[in-house]
């Protein structure tokens, strides 16, 4: 039983919940547009928070194998699980857990190929791509947020709509569009805090190949442009009366509050205590944002406007 505790810890559980928000907003997306079966949700949604659980612990044992975990100075938000360097799980098995929840993912994924459509399979083959590839070959690479960005934002939402509809459309592109942008800028800042260990592990990562004060700027522009996108968007309906993104989808202006401290944090990252604040405000705004945006089309399936 203490096993089954430290593999469920490896995934870093509390970090999941981006997956059961990306399911809500994927799921309500494909609700809008007239699909919605309740088991196909609640499956694809148990196989991301596997994929996710995977990458979480195969991070964990390439960092623990390239130093860069002994290194770290953990938060509550940056630094992986602890749980190998600290001995209190064997590194090969914190390998198995990501071996396995993995290949429990690529059943659940197998299914979706047969029921949905084969054209499930090329997202799929990028998704996986983006997993095992991440941390050994991608961190070691230029601008490397750009793959959870498409892996655990933008992939799930055109995932979750193609499992109910058996299609894919340039709607449902375009309203994960911001998905991606806030997964991008959720492992961006939080790489702040490991700037140190990421370098002395040969990662370039922005913060580490640009400098802190760059990758600030460079996470406040990303952070804008997700309600530039939200708002043109809009505008669009409003002005073609064809649905691009609902009206309601401006809802998601309630989360600018925990935007603009996690702004303001990333101009203060000489300060670590006012850093890790900006971090959880961070994870509030891109949680938030994600949900208003799912209840937006919620919203307007029931009350439409256009």
């Amino acid at each position: 039983m203490t096993n089954l505790i430290l593999w469920f810890k490896e995934t870093r559980p509390q970090f999941l919940l981006l997956s059961v928000v990306l399911t809500f907003l994927g799921t309500s997306i494909a609700w809008y547009y007239g699909s919605f079966n309740p088991g196909y949700a609640l499956l694809a949604g148990f196989g991301l928070l596997l994929t996710h659980g995977s990458v979480n612990a195969i991070n964990d044992y390439f960092d623990y194998k390239s130093g860069i975990d002994l290194e770290v100075v953990r938060t509550p938000f940056s630094g992986g699980s602890g749980l190998v360097p600290e001995g209190k799980l064997p590194l090969k098995q914190a390998l198995w857990v990501g071996v396995i929840t993995s290949l429990a993912a690529l059943v659940i994924g197998i299914v979706f190929v047969i029921v949905s459509g084969w054209l499930l399979v090329p997202l799929l083959v990028v998704a996986i791509l983006c997993m095992v590839l991440y941390t050994p070959v991608i961190l070691r690479t230029y601008w490397p947020e750009w793959s959870p960005g498409l892996g655990l934002g933008i992939l799930p939402v055109l995932g979750f709509y193609f499992v109910q509809t058996g299609r894919y459309d340039w709607v449902v592109l375009v309203a994960s569009v911001p998905s991606g942008i806030l997964v991008h800028n959720l492992l961006l800042l939080n790489e702040f805090p490991d700037v140190d260990a990421d370098r002395k592990g040969g990662r370039k990562t922005t913060p580490v190949v640009f400098g802190m004060e760059a990758a600030g700027k460079f996470y406040r522009i990303a952070t804008v442009s997700v309600y530039v996108w939200i708002v043109g968007c809009v505008a669009a309906t409003v002005m073609t009366g064809k649905v691009v993104m609902p009206v309601y989808c401006l809802i998601a202006f309630l989360a600018l509050p925990f935007a603009l401290k996690a702004m303001r944090g990333s101009r203060e990252y000489h300060d670590r205590n006012k850093l890790v604040a900006a971090l959880g405000h961070n994870v509030a705004f891109i949680l938030l944002t994600q949900v208003l945006l799912g209840v937006g089309y919620l919203l307007d399936k029931a009350f439409p406007i256009f």
